[in-house]
Order: C-alpha cells, then sequence, then structure tokens
C-alpha cells in the first residue's frame, strides 16, 4: 500500500493513525514541534512555510493531505509542479484559506450564503450596517478558526484595529448578515478523484464561545438532510474537493439552509463517526485521497453523540480521572489527544452510540464533568 503524508501534528492526523493501520496504510505527520498530538506518526518536524522542508517530506510520500488549512498556496502549487499528489489541491484549498474567495465561489455556483460585501473601507462596512443592522458579523478572510477572527459588530469602531492592518487579511474584511438562525447543521461528504462522492448523516452541533460543544448525529428532525447533501456534493464537486469536507450551515426558523464555513479535511464535527458510522471520517479521508472506492457512511447504532472535551487549567490533562469516568460510563468512548493543557484547548471528546440523544448527552456531560474536577 502507498504511504500518506499528513502536513500538521494536530488531533486530525492523530485520529488518522488507527484507520491507517487497520488498513496497512503507512502513516506519515509532518509536525510543526516536537511532542505534537500526532507524535506516534511524526516523521519530520519542522516548518510548513519553508519549500525545501516540505519538498523533503513530499519525497517520502505518495500523496500529501492536511491536518489544516495553513500551508501557502504557493508552495503547494510549487510541490504539484514537481509532480508530487496533494489532495485536496491547491486550487480547492484556496476556498478554505480565504473567506472572501469562498462566498465568491458559493455564490457564482448558486448556492445559498448570508448576505456579505467585501469591506476595505470604514464606510464600506457602515453602508453594510445601514443595509443589514443593526447588528452584522465581520470577518477576517484569512487566518481565522474556532471563533478567532469573527466578531459581531454594530459600529465600525469595533473593528477599528483589523482595518489599521487591512494588508493583512488580503487587504478586505468580510461583511455579513448577522443570520436569525435557530441552529447549526454540519454535512460530511468524501469524494475521490475517480468522482465517487458519499455523505453521511446531516448532524447538529452546538458551539460555546465559538468552540464546537456537542455534535448530534444525526441532526433531530425535521431537518432537510437531502438539501444539505446536495448542497454539499455541488461544493464538493464545484471546488473539485479530494477528502473529506464539511460544510458547515445555519438552520432558519423556515428550515432554510445557509452555509457558513467550509473546511477540507476531517472535521469535529465528524467525530462520532469512529465508533458511530460504519465507515469513519478518517478511514475515509484516506481512501478518498488515495482514490480507493469510499465505504458505506450509514450509523452502526441508528445515531451517536460527541461532546467535545476542553481544557479546564494548566495542569489537568483530563487522563487523570479516567478510572472514575470509565467506571461509572462503561459504555461510552473516551479520547485524549494527548496535548499539554490549557483553559478551552480541544483536549479529547466522548461519544455515545443510541438513538435517545438527550440522554447520551447528559450521560456524557456527566462523564465531563468527573473528567474536570480536581482533587
Amino acid at each position: 500500500m502507498p504511504t500518506v503524508g499528513v502536513i500538521g501534528g494536530g488531533q486530525l492526523a492523530r485520529m488518522m493513525q488507527p484507520a491507517a493501520i487497520a488498513m496497512g496504510v503507512e502513516l506519515k505527520v509532518f509536525a510543526e514541534q516536537e511532542g505534537s498530538s500526532a507524535h506516534y506518526a511524526t516523521t519530520q518536524v519542522g516548518d510548513y512555510t519553508d519549500f525545501d522542508q516540505l519538498a523533503r517530506f513530499a519525497a517520502t510520500v505518495d500523496v500529501i493531505t492536511f491536518d489544516h488549512e495553513h500551508v501557502p498556496i504557493v508552495l503547494l502549487e510549487k510541490l504539484v509542479a514537481k509532480g508530487v499528489k496533494v489532495r485536496p489541491g491547491p486550487a480547492s484549498l484556496h476556498f478554505a484559506q480565504n473567506k472572501l474567495a469562498m462566498r465568491t465561489a458559493l455564490t457564482n455556483l448558486g448556492l445559498p450564503v448570508p448576505i456579505w460585501a467585501a469591506a476595505r473601507t470604514a464606510a464600506d462596512i457602515e453602508k453594510f450596517i445601514e443595509a443589514n443592522g443593526p447588528e452584522i458579523v465581520v470577518k477576517t478572510p484569512i487566518g481565522g478558526y474556532d471563533g478567532k477572527g469573527v466578531r459581531v459588530i454594530s459600529q465600525t469602531s469595533e473593528v477599528s484595529d483589523w482595518l489599521e492592518d487591512i494588508e493583512q487579511f488580503g487587504g478586505a474584511l468580510l461583511c455579513e448578515q448577522k443570520v436569525p438562525f435557530v441552529r447549526e447543521l454540519a454535512q460530511l461528504i468524501a469524494r475521490n478523484p475517480s468522482g465517487e462522492l458519499r455523505s453521511w448523516d446531516t448532524v447538529q452541533t452546538v458551539q460555546k464561545n465559538g468552540v464546537c460543544l456537542e455534535v448530534i448525529a444525526p441532526a433531530p428532525g425535521p431537518v432537510d438532510s437531502l438539501g444539505a447533501k446536495e448542497i454539499a456534493s455541488k461544493i464538493a464537486q464545484g471546488l473539485e474537493v479530494f477528502g473529506v469536507m464539511a460544510v458547515e450551515m445555519f438552520e432558519t426558523a423556515s428550515g432554510d439552509l445557509l452555509v457558513n464555513e467550509l473546511a477540507m479535511r476531517p472535521h469535529n464535527s465528524g467525530h462520532f463517526s469512529i465508533e458511530g458510522s460504519k465507515t469513519s471520517q478518517f478511514e475515509q479521508h484516506l481512501r478518498a485521497v488515495l482514490d480507493l472506492p469510499l465505504g458505506d457512511t450509514e450509523l452502526v447504532a441508528g445515531g451517536s453523540v460527541m461532546v467535545n472535551l476542553l481544557g479546564v487549567d494548566s495542569t489537568n490533562t483530563l487522563v487523570e480521572n479516567y478510572a472514575g469516568a470509565m467506571a461509572k460510563f462503561p459504555h461510552l468512548k473516551f479520547h485524549s489527544y494527548q496535548k499539554a493543557p490549557r483553559e478551552g484547548r480541544k483536549m479529547g471528546h466522548i461519544t455515545a452510540l443510541g438513538q435517545n440523544h438527550r440522554e447520551l448527552l447528559a450521560a456524557c456531560h456527566e462523564a465531563a464533568k468527573l473528567l474536570y474536577k480536581s482533587d
């Protein structure tokens, strides 16, 4: 079997490793630092913005994929020019790296998105507030994730610092209407170079301070799952995405869907699939980037929930309290990312299988409380 190289040593690369082992695929990780979450598979540590280091890593693998979307596009284009297989490719990743480019592309594809505009000056933002306020959402087109680079504002002064440094964001900010949504959904889909597509059930996500806290699979009805899958399919094909992609969406009171964000890699909203689906998002991603037939995504127990474990301080790794939580909740699955503890940091997650999502979530949160406690 071929060798898959992953740029980025975070938890997504870490969770690709069990799937790779099961498939007999060799996984190599280019990590940013020693002791990363994916340290078991790390073969090179360095700077992914240095082309020589990237080229050296690429020479050891058959295809390159990603734990994150931050590798400079120009460097990936140089790798492709040298014959390296990069999946998803730089032309696709551009839309995941730049929210303005993404909004433009989705609009051109005729897909539902919030009202938006590029803003280069304070006057541009004031005009957008007048038309779509009193509150609007302003985003930095590049560099934002997990709630970073996003502000809800009613006055231009609230983003004056961004306007002063606007060139570091590509010369413009993204203004969007503040959508009156009733919940957030996510649609995962995978596509391989042969053109095969597979979708998972549409899921509901719950955020806390801009970070995913809960995922419910499938999303409690009624939900326009067919519409969500059609949107994801059009994006995957229209932007020529290879691998797993997550499409985060707003659902309005009328049931309409609006695309919020894209992630062209395995995603937090799909962690439930490790135990919850016949084919996990991590196995599917490897299949897709290797252009292998895609696996069945059916839920194995009719439903599943996931609760993220967020750091509480600088000392509790959460593993210290495993025994008590596991003894009380033997039916839950516990995952640690082996990260240095820090308040608010994604440290791991808990998954439960079954069809009563309220009971499952309650059990996961009770187990999390046991992990969070300090003696």
